[in-house]
C-alpha cells in the first residue's frame, strides 16, 4: 500500500479555536489545512503509561533540611476534578471549565442519547468536545471517573478506538473494575488485549468476568488455571450457556472438530468476537455495532471487508482520510459493482488528475462524485483532491461541480471568494462567507439558513448554559439540532446556526449551514 502524502482532514474537522473573555471564537485561515482530530492524535500522541507497580520516584532518599514541609488537607471524596483529554486547550480553544458546572448525570444521559450525527461538522465538533482537556464537574472525584467513562464510552460507539484507549488509559484503567473492563472491551476489538492481561495478572480484583480471566489465563500459558476458572463457571452456572459452550471450544479445540459451527450470539460482546475468530469462525461485521468494524481494518481481514470497515468509519469520522484513500488505491478492483465501483472510479479520477489534462478530469470528475455521493464520503473526497482540483483550469458543468467540492472542504472561503459570480451560486457563496447578502431563498431549509446567519436569535437557555461553565452540555444540545436540521427541521437548523454563532462557533456554524443544503441526508 502506498503512501498518501496527507491533503487535508476527516470528517471529523478540529478548527483552530480562540478564546476571548466568554467567547470561543474559530478560526480558519483561508491558506491553512488544519488537522483533524483524528489526524493529529495519529501524528501526536501515543497511549498514556500503564501503571507501574513500582513508582518512579525522582526524590533524593536522604531529606537535605529539617524543616516542616507544607501540607494541604483536603476533605475525603471532595479532591480536586483531574483534567483529562487528548487535545490540549490550545488546539481546541475550548475552555477547561467546559464540564465543570454540569450536573454529571445528565451528561451521561446526554452523551448515552446522542444521535447518530450525519453532518461531519456535527461529528467535527462532537469529537473536539470528547477529546479537549477538560476538568470534570465540582461535584467529587467519583463524577470525573463517571464522566471520563461517558466520554470514553461515546468514542468507543463512534469506532474511534484509539483515541478511546489512549483517553482511558490517561483517565487511569485501574482506578475501578468499570474503567478497567471498558478498556479490556476496546483492546479485544483494537487487538492489544494482552497488555490488558499483564495489568489483570498483577491485579485480579480488577475484573469479575469470568470469560475474561480464563482468555487472559490462556494467553498467558496457564491452561490448568483457565480450565479450572471455566469448569467452576460451568458448575454453578455463572455465565450463559452459549458463552459457556464458546469458552470450551476456544480451550479444547480439538473436541470440538467435527462440531456444527456456533451460532452468532443475539447480541455480541468484543469477548465473544474474539473467541469466535480464535476458533475459526470469524464474524461479519456488517451487521454489529460500528466498533466492531475496527477488526476488519487489519490484514487478517479480506481486501472487501477492509473497504467497508474504512468506509463505514470515515462516515462517522473515526478513521483518517488518508487511510481510506491509501485502501481505495492499495490494487485495482477486484470485480465490479458496489464498492468496487467506487475504488474504479476514484483511480480513474486520480490518474486523470495526475496528467493534469483539464478533459479527462472534466470525464472522471462527474462519475467519481455520484460514487461519492453513494457512500456519503462527499466531504471526504472534497478534503483529500479540492486543493489539487484547484490547479487544473475546467469550464462548464465541471467548473460548477469543483466549486461544491470546494464550498464542503476545508477551503471552503477560498472556493466562495475565488468562484465565478454567477446568480445561482451567490447565496452559497454567501454563506460560506458567513455574510448572506442575497434575497431570503423560498425554500425552507435555505431560508432557515439565512435567518440564522442574519435575523434569528440565538437560543438563549443554551447561551446561558454556556456562561454557567456548561459549554459542554450546551453543544451537546446543539449537535441534537444540528442532526434534526439535516433531516429536515429548518426550526432546528436555524436556531443551532444563530446559537453556535452567538458562542463563538462561527467555523462550524458555517460548515453545518453549507453541509445541510449540498449534502443529500
Amino acid at each position: 500500500m502506498r503512501v498518501i502524502k496527507h491533503v487535508g482532514r476527516t470528517c471529523a474537522v478540529l478548527f483552530g479555536l480562540s478564546l476571548s473573555g466568554a467567547v470561543w471564537a474559530q478560526d480558519t485561515p483561508a491558506n491553512e489545512s488544519p488537522l483533524s482530530v483524528i489526524d493529529w492524535l495519529g501524528q501526536n500522541t501515543t497511549p498514556a503509561a500503564l501503571p507501574s507497580a513500582t513508582p518512579d520516584i525522582a526524590e533524593p532518599a536522604v531529606a537535605t533540611t529539617g524543616s516542616v514541609p507544607e501540607i494541604t488537607v483536603t476533605p475525603l471524596g471532595v479532591g480536586r476534578p483531574r483534567e483529562i483529554g487528548l487535545v490540549p486547550t490550545s488546539l481546541t480553544g475550548l475552555p477547561s471549565d467546559l464540564w465543570v458546572g454540569s450536573d454529571v448525570i445528565a451528561l451521561t444521559k446526554r452523551l448515552a442519547k446522542l444521535p447518530d450525527l450525519r453532518l461531519p461538522a456535527a461529528q467535527a465538533l462532537l469529537y473536539t468536545v470528547l477529546l479537549a482537556e477538560a476538568q470534570a464537574p465540582r461535584t467529587n472525584v467519583q463524577a470525573g471517573d463517571a464522566l471520563a467513562l461517558a466520554r470514553v464510552q461515546t468514542l468507543m460507539d463512534l469506532g474511534a478506538l484509539d483515541p478511546a484507549l489512549s483517553l482511558m488509559e490517561q483517565a487511569g484503567v485501574t482506578t475501578s473494575a468499570q474503567h478497567f473492563d471498558l478498556w479490556m472491551q476496546i483492546s479485544l476489538l483494537n487487538g492489544t488485549e494482552d497488555r490488558a492481561c499483564v495489568v489483570l495478572a498483577g491485579a485480579p480484583h480488577l475484573t469479575t468476568d469470568y470469560g475474561t480471566r480464563i482468555l487472559c489465563a490462556a494467553r498467558a500459558g496457564k491452561w490448568e488455571n483457565a480450565a479450572l476458572t471455566l469448569g467452576s463457571a460451568k458448575a454453578l452456572a455463572l455465565m450463559p450457556a452459549d458463552k459457556l459452550e464458546l469458552l470450551d471450544r476456544f480451550l479444547n479445540p480439538d473436541f470440538f472438530e467435527d462440531a456444527e459451527p456456533m451460532r452468532a450470539p443475539r447480541k455480541m460482546d468484543p469477548l465473544s468476537f474474539r473467541m469466535f475468530e480464535s476458533i475459526g469462525e470469524r464474524m461479519p461485521t456488517g451487521n454489529l455495532p460500528r466498533a466492531f468494524a475496527v477488526a476488519d481494518l487489519r490484514d487478517v481481514a479480506g481486501w472487501k471487508a477492509q473497504l467497508e470497515a474504512a468506509e463505514r468509519l470515515t462516515r462517522a469520522g473515526a478513521l483518517p482520510d488518508n487511510r481510506l484513500l491509501g485502501l481505495y488505491t492499495h490494487r485495482k478492483p477486484a470485480a465490479s459493482g458496489g464498492v468496487w465501483d467506487r475504488v474504479a472510479a476514484l483511480q480513474r479520477f486520480e490518474t486523470a488528475l495526475s496528467t493534469g489534462s483539464a478533459e479527462a478530469v472534466g470525464k472522471t470528475l462527474p462519475s467519481v462524485w455520484r460514487a461519492m455521493k453513494d457512500a456519503e464520503l462527499e466531504t471526504t473526497f472534497a478534503t483529500l483532491f479540492y486543493e489539487r482540483l484547484q490547479e487544473v483550469d475546467v469550464n462548464g458543468s465541471a467548473a460548477r461541480l469543483i466549486l461544491e467540492i470546494g464550498l464542503l472542504s476545508p477551503q471552503y472561503e477560498t472556493a466562495a471568494r475565488t468562484a465565478p459570480d454567477t446568480p445561482d451560486t451567490a447565496f452559497l457563496r454567501s454563506l460560506a462567507m458567513g455574510e448572506p447578502t442575497t434575497n431570503r431563498p423560498l425554500d425552507a431549509l435555505s431560508a432557515a439558513a439565512f435567518d440564522g446567519f442574519a435575523t434569528a436569535k440565538p437560543r438563549a437557555e443554551l447561551v446561558q448554559q454556556a456562561r454557567e461553565q456548561r459549554l459542554g452540555e450546551s453543544i451537546l444540545r446543539l449537535l441534537v439540532l444540528l442532526e434534526d436540521g439535516a433531516q429536515g427541521d429548518a426550526s432546528a437548523l436555524r436556531d443551532a446556526i444563530s446559537t453556535l454563532r452567538a458562542l463563538g462557533l462561527e467555523d462550524t456554524a458555517r460548515r453545518a449551514a453549507l453541509q445541510a443544503l449540498l449534502l443529500e441526508r
